[in-house]
């Protein structure tokens, strides 16, 4: 640090120190961190700082996720920082720490233990990253910006500080969203300190993996940094005829030139070149599921995107804290494949070619300006901000039947010719966005939350006619809630929050509405964080896919749908050898009214992948006196329905990982990791098909830290 950028530190009061290192961090506003931040964790024996009204630890640092399981800030929940035992809402943060002691590389590997969640529900279907939260689909974010047109990208973990989960309604925070929660993935920033990592992976279905994270200052007077990050892939599937390749590159540069003031831009590139298995197995047995049925010649997925992210903060200094958020991504997303429609005679089975070519691309930021004060007991922090998002996509869809495939002694017939397009749409989508919140601390007790929000969308699309429809909407969403914290360690909440998701031309939007009640346990003995809501929430005129009679799949609109339950989380690093992280669902969803078109009611049905009882637990301990640590964890997932009719259902299944790590030399670790350790088997999703869970699958990878 330069002796200008110390004597600026000096001038500031404790609690404006506190706003500074934590809005720093604070990936919402992509604010990287500041030049005196430090890699060292936060003591919770300490007294934190205070940021009206909001209790921070200024020690906090982006560091802190790749030493421990256990996070204790929310660094986008509500668009003002806040600590997640002071957090009005049910939330979940998988660290980097976390991510790397299990070895997630999907997204759907690195949620499987999160409360709430349901993934991995297409099986080994793994065209995109399929997830669900409280039974609803989920949103999707990366620092707090929507992904939107970029939704359907299967995303690089190794790309990402952290992801959190947010679950409930919160258009309020983010704009037109899912009702049941939100996930958002945090970018890997540049740091003001030297660090790397680089490291190699071999595993089942020939995985080659080599990856590489290095960043550093620029300067000796440490207001620029570097980070870069890299990965390629070259893998197959388990079933034949398979590939999973993918290539990652990322690079980023901050300019901090004084203590108040930090801008950071962001360049990164996502390539995968994959395989879709065939559309699943036939129902009537178990199949191996090394089996392939669709052709080696045309299924596969092939997708590029590019993003170029900028942001910049600036802190006057006298309670005002300026932020914004600037990204642009260009997508090409082509797959095709062809699959088993679910008729045939005996072993000869019918099958259908199915593809879609997608360009899309996606400008959006936002500007907000905060202002925090304090009026004697209370504390105030306000915040007004505005969003813009300018998105446009154009696909082309073909559809036909092909040759049948004996399933006894598959022959394939190539890729089908003759294709011709059934489809073709060009869509844009405007969004324009004003919100305020308000939180409200009173005595250091209470803490009262509010947040309007109104997003006007602007809607067209032109068909493969020509005929061009458009459409506008104005909607409105609010929240609130109050907070109680019982003393340093306990917290507790009620709130109200409202979901509009993401309409469609000619569609009524789907409306939600949650109440939850929780309460959040943080001892100051222990590097832990436990927490416990119950919640009620319905949406309207929600819209669902169901397969029709000649075996595609469109979406319906029926009328009113409710989930209760209970969500129960436990992360805990309970000795300095052993951490826990465990977590259990209760979920009771049922259709209020509606009626498909065939005129079949669903009224009284539950969700489809929606299971009453969900639960996991993942322990990691490390042998005392030695250079090894060992992990395993179980995943149990109740019985669910495959369909919104609820005709077919799947079975409760547990399954088991393990994780074992080596240190061969003083910076230099060998880490086994095995998922689904006994390689079990189930049906996860059916349709004209079954879909099986992945098998078991083993990586060792040998990484060196410096």
């Amino acid at each position: 640090m330069t002796g200008s950028k110390a004597g600026l530190d000096k001038a500031r009061t404790p609690w404006r120190r506190a706003t500074t290192a934590f809005l720093c961090c604070a990936p919402l506003v992509a604010a990287p961190m500041s030049g005196s931040a430090q890699e060292a964790s936060p003591n919770k024996g300490e007294e934190p700082f205070r940021l009206a009204p909001i209790i921070v630890n200024a020690s906090a640092s982006a560091g802190d996720d790749a030493s421990t399981v256990v996070a204790q800030e929310l660094w986008v929940g509500g668009k003002v920082p806040t600590s997640i035992l002071n957090t009005p809402a049910s939330v979940s943060v998988v660290t980097q720490k976390e991510i790397e002691q299990r070895s997630a590389s999907t997204t759907e590997e690195v949620l499987q233990y999160t409360p709430g969640v349901i993934a991995d529900y297409y099986g080994t279907d793994d065209r995109n990253d399929y997830f669900k939260i409280r039974g609803f689909q989920a949103t999707t974010y990366r620092d707090g910006l929507t992904l939107g047109s970029m939704r359907g990208v299967r995303e690089e973990p190794f790309a990402y500080e952290r992801v959190e989960i947010l679950r409930g309604a919160n258009s309020t925070l983010f704009g037109p969203a899912d009702p049941g929660g939100s996930v958002n993935f945090v970018t890997k920033q540049p740091r003001f300190d030297k660090f790397g990592q680089g490291y190699v992976t071999y595993g089942s279905y020939d995985h080659v993996e080599t990856g590489i994270d290095v960043g550093d200052s620029l300067n000796e007077d440490q207001t620029l940094a570097y980070r870069f990050t890299g990965k390629i892939q070259n893998s197959d599937r388990e079933y034949d005829h398979s590939e999973d390749d993918n290539k990652f590159l990322m690079g980023g540069v901050t300019w901090a030139p004084t203590a108040f003031t930090s801008a950071t831009v962001i360049l990164d590139y996502l390539k995968t070149t994959s395989t879709p298995n065939s559309g699943g197995y036939p129902k009537d047995n178990e199949y191996d599921r090394s089996k392939f049925y669709g052709e080696p010649d045309y299924n596969f997925h092939d997708v590029e995107r590019t993003s170029l992210s900028g942001n910049f903060t600036h802190d006057f200094d006298n309670g005002f804290v300026l932020r914004s958020n600037l990204r642009y991504s260009e997508l090409t997303d082509d797959f095709g494949y062809v699959y088993l429609n679910g008729t045939g005679t005996g072993t000869l089975l019918n099958r259908d070619a199915f593809g879609t070519d997608t360009e899309a691309d996606q400008l959006n930021g936002n500007l907000m300006l905060q202002y925090d004060a304090r009026f004697e007991n209370i504390d105030s922090s306000t915040m007004v901000g505005v969003e813009y998002r300018d998105a446009s996509s154009e696909d082309s869809s073909v559809y036909q039947g092909v040759s049948p495939i004996d399933i006894a002694n598959p022959a394939y017939g190539g890729a089908p010719v003759g294709l011709v397009p059934y489809s073709r749409n060009k869509q844009d989508y405007t969004t324009k966005s004003v919100f305020v919140q308000q939180n409200l601390s009173f005595f250091e007790r209470f803490i009262v939350t509010g947040g309007i929000r109104n997003d006007s969308l602007d809607l067209s699309s032109t068909d493969i006619t020509n005929v061009r429809a458009s459409d506008t909407f104005s909607e409105n969403s609010v929240r609130g809630a109050l907070t109680y914290i019982v003393n340093d360690e306990v917290s507790t909440y009620v709130s109200m929050v409202e979901s509009v998701a993401p309409p469609s031309i000619g569609v009524t939007p789907e409306r939600g509405k949650q109440y939850e009640v929780g309460v959040k346990y943080s001892p100051t003995n222990m590097n832990a964080l436990f927490s416990a809501a119950i919640y009620d929430l319905t949406q309207e005129d929600i819209t669902v896919a169901v397969v029709q009679q000649n075996g595609t799949i469109e979406r319906e609109t029926i009328g009113e749908s409710r989930v209760r339950g209970l969500d129960l989380e436990a992360k805990a690093e309970l000795t300095e050898n052993l951490s826990l992280i465990g977590g259990y669902s209760y979920m009771e969803s049922e259709v209020l009214r509606g009626t498909l078109r065939s005129g079949a009611s669903l009224e009284g049905n539950e969700f489809e992948a929606a299971p009453k009882h969900s639960a996991s637990l993942w322990s990691y301990y490390n042998l005392p006196g030695t250079t090894m640590s060992v992990g395993l964890g179980a995943r149990y997932t109740g019985a669910y329905y495959f369909n919104p009719a609820n005709s077919a259902k799947s079975d409760a299944t547990t399954l088991f990982d393990a994780a074992f790590n080596y240190q061969i030399l003083k910076d230099t670790d060998l880490a086994i990791n095995v998922s689904n350790l006994l390689d079990e088997q189930h049906v996860v999703g059916s349709g004209t098909a079954d879909y099986y869970n992945p098998g078991r699958e083993i990586t060792a990878k040998v990484s060196y830290n410096w």
